[in-house]
């Protein structure tokens, strides 16, 4: 997304200040903070908590809503009992953090074979956080497309077969997981 610019040219490059997934009372499902804004526990679930109370009345069902809140835009899109927020600066590109939005919408259904409401988003929530990570790293956007991002994260080699040297993050990360829980169990 910053091509041709330096990664630490931060100020040209779109950036995201957070991305939530919240169910249908508000209770937090995930959420990735990549700003300071919110720089304690309590000022987050304010945050989430007070982004809910103002988007709940709206139908962002169909298509992806948007918002100017406490100084931030926000693009926000249910599914079912599910909601996805993307937040940017005032000044971020409504276009882009649509596109991080719905990247990670889609992936999720992707992910949870198009069966997502919040007890199969409970269940698959390391995928869910793993989508987190291929889509934003520190704020910067790495990856929009749902195919790809999903492609990432269910390609993981649960036998261990592929050297370490050629696995992904995400498919080492699974790796040690399967094996602490195999250690765990035995």
């Amino acid at each position: 997304m910053c091509s041709g610019k330096t990664i630490g040219d931060q100020d040209s490059c779109p950036m995201v200040k957070n991305i939530l997934l919240l169910d249908s009372e508000g209770k937090r499902i995930a959420a990735k903070y990549y700003s300071d804004d919110w720089p304690t526990n309590s000022a987050k679930l304010a945050f989430e908590k007070s982004i809910f109370s103002k988007t709940q009345k709206t139908n962002a069902r169909i298509e992806a809503d948007i918002t100017i809140f406490q100084g931030n835009t926000i693009l926000y899109k249910f599914v079912q009992d599910v909601h996805f927020f993307v937040t940017g600066s005032d000044d971020e590109n409504e276009l882009i953090l649509d596109s991080v939005l719905q990247g990670l919408c889609d992936a999720v259904s992707l992910i949870l074979r198009s069966n997502v409401d919040k007890n199969s988003a409970l269940e698959n929530l390391d995928l869910i956080l793993l989508c987190l990570d291929e889509i934003v790293d520190r704020g910067m956007i790495l990856e929009t497309d749902p195919a790809v991002i999903a492609g990432k994260v269910s390609t993981i080699n649960v036998d261990g077969a592929a050297p370490l040297s050629e696995q992904t993050i995400t498919e080492a990360l699974a790796m040690a997981r399967d094996h602490l829980a195999r250690s765990l169990l035995s």
